[in-house]
């Protein structure tokens, strides 16, 4: 696949999982894709992307990201939003606390979630969109969650998801004359790192991380996307739409809510 080639694309959190599958999957389809996050610059190197260590927190250090592409590139044409937090320490002091009552939560994952997750998209996307809606045109996707439908097993974990599909809604609103277009994905079960090394999870209608990245190359490669702006898009439902298959030539299956 080439038909992203000339565009480049920033992809926050790419160290692993999904993140780091929407990065391979956009540079495999023709992007120069910009890759950030703490510990990227370990990963191994592939070509088409460029690695850029951030911290997502550090509002300086993003700007610094934007302005990197701005020398290097001159242009941005898609913001994928993966980076979060709330995932780490689900082990403390013996007990697993994701799924533990609201009331007994540690208030930390509040923190890390609304900061590292939904303000780290709130501030990418506000630089990203000063310079689409300058040339009209980009593409913005904020990676969400079913979650943000029905109960995941964690309060916290809801509501910051469901502030992500309110702020992609609200975004595409005032982006839509401007010819930026604003979604959420969502994907299904990913196999990514933590997931496979759980052990625990049916993995029969299950989805690589590089298929998260053919859904938006998809998104991005689709000349009317801009119908889509504000709406929640599903990453399996995209591929029995597209065309496009998992690496494994398999088709997965939408879940539903």
């Amino acid at each position: 696949m080439t038909v992203l080639t000339g565009q480049v694309a920033l992809v926050t959190g790419a160290s692993r999982g999904v993140g780091r599958g929407v990065a391979l999957g956009l540079a495999h389809a023709g992007a120069t894709v910009y890759a950030t996050g703490r510990t990227v610059e370990q990963a191994p190197p592939e070509p088409g992307i460029v690695p850029v260590a951030c911290d997502h927190t550090d509002d300086e250090a993003v700007a610094r990201v934007f302005q990197r592409i701005d020398a290097e590139r001159g242009r941005l044409d898609v913001l994928v939003n993966v980076a979060w937090g709330g995932y780490e320490r689900m082990m403390e002091n013996g007990a697993f606390t994701w799924a533990m009552p609201f009331w007994t939560q540690p208030a930390w994952r509040w923190d890390a979630m609304m900061t590292s997750g939904v303000r780290a998209a709130f501030v990418a996307s506000q630089l990203a969109a000063a310079r689409m809606s300058a040339a009209r045109s980009g593409l913005i996707v904020h990676v969400s969650s079913m979650a943000a439908q029905k109960y995941g097993y964690n309060v916290v974990y809801g509501l910051s998801k469901a502030a992500t599909d309110r702020m992609a809604a609200d975004m595409a609103h005032e982006l839509n004359s401007h010819g930026v277009t604003v979604v959420s994905l969502y994907p299904g079960l990913v196999r990514t790192e933590n997931v496979l090394a759980a052990g625990v999870f049916d993995l029969s209608n299950s989805e690589s991380p590089e298929f998260i990245g053919r859904a938006v190359a998809a998104l991005a490669a689709d000349p009317d996307v801009l119908r889509r702006s504000g709406s929640v898009v599903v990453a399996a439902a995209l591929g029995s739409e597209y065309g496009f298959t998992d690496v494994d030539g398999k088709q997965p299956r939408p879940l539903e809510w």
